[in-house]
């Protein structure tokens, strides 16, 4: 039995230990002789990464025969899938500076001042944001979603995927997960949003990628510039817990309009016109 026939777990579970066995021999000399927690973590991460696309490349051709596995996941080099990311970007970003200016009118947070060139928050902000939404959006809607999509019902695998998705956002010490427990419900929004929005799209990538690299685009600029200030009257569960737009309720309505949008049309199965009883 080919690789390509295994059940669903076992498949991912050959990917991710070849995967590891890859990863580790690099990763542990650089955790062993490198200081700074930070560096550590950037680099071992932007090595994964790296090894995760090579493999994918060698795993679609010898598993599955695929010779463009990048544009079998969506990942596709077309001024319409372009087109779509610009418009995920701008969608994004706007719907997040428009929860935080409805914030702001509503009274419930303060505009600061920004501590560094504005101009700089927003390019550094862009580049991170992009590069966050095009890793994600690959292993998540890309490659993990179509590995389900292999053996289950297209709904499953959203859930499967999505669940995942949301899961290893929790990859913390325990009182950082204890306290960001609020945003789980917003990350399976997301994640049910962004592979509405791929499917919406004819299996294209672009818009998912807009969408989440526009979110975090507009939460960067907002957080690390220090642009908001919250009045301490305002209950969290509302604003957002830990500051988290996506662990309150405002954020979440937004991210629930977001969904709705990019949910695909319902196809109706087609019948014989000419068919009258």
């Amino acid at each position: 039995m080919s690789i390509a026939q295994y059940p669903t777990p076992v498949r991912l579970g050959t990917f991710l230990v070849i995967l590891l066995c890859l990863w580790l021999p690099l990763a542990i000399p650089i955790y062993l002789t490198v200081g700074d927690r930070n560096l550590v973590t950037i680099l071992t991460m932007m090595l994964l990464f790296a090894e995760f696309l090579f493999f994918l490349n060698f795993w679609g051709k010898n598993v599955y025969g695929r010779t463009r596995i990048f544009s079998h996941y969506g990942l596709e080099l077309s001024r319409q899938n372009t087109t779509e990311l610009f418009n995920g970007l701008s969608v994004g970003l706007c719907a997040t500076l428009m929860l935080f200016g409805l914030e702001g009118l509503l009274g419930w947070l303060v505009w600061q001042k920004p501590q560094i060139s504005l101009l700089q928050l927003i390019l550094e902000g862009l580049i991170s944001a992009l590069l966050i939404g095009l890793a994600e959006e690959l292993v998540f809607r890309g490659w993990l979603l179509d590995e389900f999509e292999q053996n289950y019902h297209p709904n499953t695998a959203l859930w499967l995927s999505t669940l995942i998705f949301a899961t290893l956002h929790f990859l913390k010490p325990l009182s950082e997960i204890v306290s960001n427990l609020p945003s789980f419900l917003g990350l399976l929004v997301l994640g049910i949003a962004l592979v509405w929005a791929k499917r919406k799209h004819q299996g294209r990538l672009g818009k998912s990628i807009g969408l989440h690299s526009g979110l975090v685009w507009g939460y960067y600029i907002i957080n690390v510039g220090n642009l908001v200030d919250y009045c301490p009257q305002i209950p969290q569960w509302i604003t957002g817990v830990n500051n988290n737009p996506i662990a309150g309720v405002m954020g979440l309505f937004v991210l629930l309009a977001i969904a709705y949008f990019q949910k695909p049309p319902i196809k109706r199965p087609q019948t014989d016109k000419w068919r009258r009883r």
